[in-house]
């Protein structure tokens, strides 16, 4: 399923507005915004219009109307007395000639009906759509109010093509002459035809003006984006370590200030971390001096510790008790100072690794007896699950011992006097191995500072191996060497988990899935917090 939706996930990641850039959402907006603008103001002014054209046509309709109306009058008047057939051959030419003299032939025909004819066998005519337009409902509407114009809005077809129309119908009576029904029927297509002129005009000029609102917007867009461009190339510059990137200011206006602040930021930052690393430089510096030049009267201290501690089974008690405490004092405070000088020459970039083919067991092994009296003075049962996978890698195996002797160290001091599990699995790109114990444990906040220099989870808990909180840093930073990776994860109360994952080749790359599988129910922890 998932080839399929990551097409739609892409498309729908395209649509969505907060990956665009500033310049395509300003010109978008507007775009959208004079739109609707250019759409409202065309919608009104075509509405007025179309209004405008109908009442002046509806004016000059009702005006002819009447006009026609006291024509016919007279013409019905002058032909009082006559025979019902003289009658009828005057209402016949006076139609003709209404219908040719208009003032809009072509545009407008008549339809002369006697008052109560039934059906249309007396209707006189000029075009039968005409007489097809007038219903009974018209004819009732126009009977009922005599000497007044009825109008009403019609469809003409005609042809097979149907255009607006105003129909007209009013009642003349005319004492000793009888009554009819005069029917007008006008075509506005002219006026539809004058709507639809100017519809296209304001649409042309609407485009053209959408046209410019976009030329408009992007100018617009690249004054405001031009110097946040800026600004965002020198910040990432100064984020790739740069420091010295300032942003080219021009102008007075808000943005200028903008670059003004950020150029000032940028040099109080400067300033700033060159006066950090002048002070970590005197700090590392400090420290491997202090370190080197301690250790020559460490050396002499050792060495008349190592005397008196030879010599010891002839002191008194009390004696021999203070010379067994400045023998292991001396030598915490030689694993002391080789960690100051370990961490020392990593800050200083002279570490070097001596590199060659290792079994990893063997050295897991070695590491192993090295803490097992640590392990049974604390009441912890060390367990080792080495496997049978070929665990053969290139590694400074000095670093790589001093690393798990650190870690089966740390989880013993921790564990609470449980078992403390060591289980190591390998793949074929690499090796991996996990410290395991069901001690005090972690939780995620400790988990992710536990490699810190210096740090402790708890200071105030007393120490049965103290040491100046460098041990795990080192670590991580002899497996960093390596090209590996040394994660922790664990429950507080429940455990910790240390695992270590080195390349087969020393320096190469390790993938995101390199954890060998025998070792991923070590990842219990985190799978369940995730």
């Amino acid at each position: 399923m998932r080839p399929v939706r990551a097409p739609w996930r892409r498309l729908l990641g395209a649509l969505d507005p907060r990956g665009w850039s500033l310049t395509v959402r300003v010109v978008t907006v507007t775009v959208l915004l004079s739109s609707l603008a250019v759409l409202a103001v065309g919608g009104y002014l075509s509405s007025v219009i179309a209004d405008g054209l109908f009442t002046q046509r509806r004016d000059r309709v009702v005006a002819e109307s009447l006009t026609t109306r006291s024509g016919l009058v007279e013409t019905l008047n002058a032909d009082t007395g006559r025979g019902q057939g003289q009658e009828l051959d005057t209402v016949a030419q006076f139609v003709q000639d209404t219908r040719e003299g208009g003032a809009d032939a072509g545009g407008r025909e008549i339809a002369l009906v006697p008052a109560g004819a039934q059906g249309t066998v007396s209707v006189i005519s000029t075009d039968r759509v005409l007489t097809d337009l007038i219903d009974p409902e018209l004819s009732a509407a126009v009977a009922s109010a005599p000497d007044s114009l009825r109008l009403r809005s019609v469809e003409i077809r005609r042809d097979g093509r149907s255009e607006p129309g105003l129909l007209v119908g009013t009642r003349v009576a005319v004492p000793g002459a009888g009554g009819y029904d005069l029917y007008l029927l006008y075509s506005l297509q002219p006026e539809q035809d004058t709507l639809s002129f100017i519809q296209r005009v304001m649409l042309g000029g609407g485009l053209v003006l959408e046209a410019l609102v976009v030329g408009i917007g992007i100018v617009v867009a690249r004054l405001v984006t031009t110097p946040l461009r800026r600004a965002a190339t020198a910040a990432e510059r100064i984020a790739a370590g740069d420091l010295s990137s300032r942003v080219r200011v021009s102008g007075g206006d808000e943005l200028a200030r903008v670059g003004t602040s950020f150029n000032d930021m940028a040099a109080s930052l400067e300033q700033k971390v060159d006066d950090l690393t002048e002070l970590s430089r005197v700090q590392q510096r400090f420290v491997s001096d202090v370190s080197h030049e301690l250790r020559t009267p460490l050396t002499t201290i050792r060495m008349a510790a190592s005397v008196l501690d030879g010599a010891r089974e002839g002191f008194p008690p009390d004696v021999d008790r203070t010379t067994q405490l400045l023998t292991a004092q001396v030598a915490r405070f030689e694993g002391l100072l080789e960690e100051l000088l370990e961490i020392s020459r990593y800050d200083a970039g002279a570490v070097e690794l001596d590199a060659q083919v290792h079994d990893l067991r063997a050295i897991a092994e070695r590491s192993a007896e090295d803490v097992r009296a640590l392990a049974a003075a604390r009441g912890s049962e060390l367990i080792l699950d080495l496997g049978d996978d070929d665990l053969e890698f290139e590694a400074d195996a000095r670093r790589i011992d001093r690393i798990l002797r650190n870690l089966l160290t740390n989880a013993i001091e921790h564990g609470g006097g449980r078992p403390v599990r060591l289980e190591a699995a390998g793949t074929a790109d690499a090796v991996a191995v996990a410290v395991i114990d069901r001690g005090v444990g972690l939780d995620d906040a400790e988990a992710a500072r536990v490699f810190d220099r210096f740090w402790r989870a708890d200071p105030s808990r007393a120490r049965t191996v103290g040491g100046t909180g460098l041990g795990l840093a080192i670590s991580l930073e002899d497996a960093q060497a390596h090209g590996g990776r040394l994660q922790a994860w664990g429950r507080r109360g429940e455990g910790a988990v240390f695992l270590l994952t080195l390349p087969r080749q020393a320096g190469a790359t390790l993938r995101a899935e390199a954890a060998p599988l025998p070792l991923m129910r070590c990842l219990g922890h985190q799978e369940e917090r995730r």
